[in-house]
């Protein structure tokens, strides 16, 4: 007996206009993976690209994906390259939400998505036809159906090469979002860590309209919850509300502000 596919929730949100909050765990522990999806958040993002398990170590990203499938919430996986074999290799695993950083190029972005597909713009796609996990080893009903439209292929807008080839690169069919990254668009602009510099916000908005302009999903960093709520009415799907160190940071530090015990050296 086969088994239909889960819709990507993601997915299924972009699609609807709406907006997707979310949450980097930069501690790649399953157990808070599993406990975002608790909390509500629509998506846990696993960045691959700075830091974490190397994605070809299948039984760790697995382990991932089952924590965000038992409580419902979306992986988006930022690999940390383009290369389409290692798209092939996350997708099998079963990530939906693949998120490609530095890229340049149309031609580059094209071949990725392409390879997360297999049927592409009217063509063939370059996706392999296996029975990986993805597949559920082979009893997935309708399989190819449901992942050439389930699957999401997103980039990084970070470097100066991706602003200046930005409308051939928002052209390229199936793209599933961009994601504007300020803080290396400010050193491959010149001015490193310097996100609110005018050639940096300049470059942002840039991207943020014509996103919205070709009617491709544009996220971004969260700078506080007035930034979150500020950029969700300004036409951002997705939205980072921060880190999970961050969160501990803030928490605890908080704590610690607000203790009133007995201080080391008082008598």
């Amino acid at each position: 007996m086969g088994n239909a596919q889960p819709t990507n929730d993601l997915a299924a949100t972009l699609n609807d206009g709406e907006v997707a909050v979310g949450l980097l765990d930069n501690t790649y522990s399953p157990s808070l993976v599993e406990f975002y999806g608790e909390l509500g958040l629509d998506f846990v993002w696993l960045d691959f690209e700075h830091g974490g398990p190397d994605p070809w170590d299948a039984g760790t990203v697995e382990d991932l994906l089952r924590a965000a499938e038992r409580t419902g919430i979306e992986a988006l996986v930022r690999l940390p390259d383009t290369d389409p074999t290692l798209v092939r290799k996350a997708l099998d695993l079963g990530v939906r939400n693949v998120f490609l950083p530095r890229v340049e190029t149309a031609a580059e972005v094209r071949e990725a998505v392409r390879s997360a597909r297999f049927r592409y713009d009217d063509g063939a796609g370059d996706r392999g036809l296996a029975a990986p996990r993805a597949r559920r080893w082979g009893l997935a009903d309708d399989y190819v159906e449901t992942e050439d439209r389930e699957t999401l292929v997103g980039v990084t807008i970070e470097n100066r090469e991706s602003v200046e080839n930005l409308d051939e690169i928002l052209a390229v069919p199936e793209l599933g979002f961009v994601f504007i990254g300020p803080l290396d668009l400010s050193v491959s602009l010149g001015h490193p860590g310097e996100v609110d510099h005018p050639d940096v916000q300049d470059a942002v908005e840039t991207v943020r309209s014509s996103a919205v302009d070709a009617d491709v999903p544009v996220g971004g960093l969260g700078f506080g919850m007035d930034d979150v709520n500020e950029k969700a009415s300004n036409g951002y799907q997705i939205l980072n509300l921060g880190s999970t160190t961050g969160a501990l940071q803030q928490t605890v530090s908080g704590w610690l502000d607000d203790y009133e015990g007995e201080q080391s050296g008082s008598e």
